[in-house]
């Protein structure tokens, strides 16, 4: 078996490539012009670390785009988390003094709620386990649209908080991530989030923004199957 390729290594090369050409900039001009990243977000807890990692490199755009939640109330209710931690990281002042010590602003891009979309490529796989065939096809679903927003916005990167999660597959995600950026001519942002505390920062950041957190990604599918676990317990 060949060993995992480390993608958080990855996004650090790109991100101490970044450290140093903002601080030419600033040497050169006194100001930063940051690169600009699309970040499809699954939820607010799982972007949260995410934007407090990546804005100090990136001028962050959210896209909320998730069909595989069913319900309209669901989406909703994830959808106004999503942009109440946004509008909270944002009361953060802006950035630059030093290379250290930077934020740049965060904005949302918000999509129609469309489960259609993704009980379209659910079709024949509604009895795939959890992480299994449906889940890759969500997961490219959710990139691929991701990937032509990215391209439609001339985003320099576009990435995913997906990764952050013990239960997703970070080699699958960041394979289909950057299939997806070939197609559509945009660079992914390689990832790996769960990595350097991560996952765990995220949950110390939902318990202090009180954020409302869910024991499934969305779909029918998940739901039931998170019943069945809490049944069981």
């Amino acid at each position: 078996m060949e060993p995992k390729h480390n993608y958080q290594k990855d996004l650090d090369e790109i991100l101490a490539e970044l450290d140093t050409e903002y601080a030419r900039q600033l040497q050169e001009n006194g100001q930063i012009t940051p690169k600009r990243l699309l970040l499809h977000s699954c939820c607010a807890p799982c972007s949260s670390y995410c934007l407090e990692y990546l804005r100090q490199y990136f001028a962050i755009t959210v896209l909320y785009y998730n069909p595989n939640i069913t319900e309209e109330a669901e989406y909703q209710k994830r959808l106004a988390e999503e942009i109440r931690f946004i509008e909270a990281l944002n009361n953060v002042p802006e950035g630059p003094a030093t290379p250290h010590d930077r934020v740049f602003p965060i904005g949302v891009l918000q999509c129609d709620h469309k489960p259609e979309d993704f009980l379209a490529i659910a079709k024949g796989y509604e009895d795939c386990p959890e992480g299994g065939e449906r889940c890759m096809r969500c997961f490219r679903l959710r990139l691929k649209v991701s990937a032509r927003a990215a391209r439609a916005g001339a985003y320099d990167f576009f990435t995913t908080t997906l990764t952050i999660s013990p239960l997703k597959d970070a080699q699958a995600l960041n394979a289909i991530g950057q299939a997806c950026g070939e197609e559509e001519g945009v660079m992914f942002l390689p990832s790996d989030f769960k990595k350097k505390g991560g996952y765990a920062r995220s949950v110390q950041l939902s318990a202090e923004y009180g954020l409302y957190r869910q024991d499934y990604c969305g779909c029918g599918y998940s739901k039931a199957q998170a019943m069945e676990r809490r049944a069981r317990q």
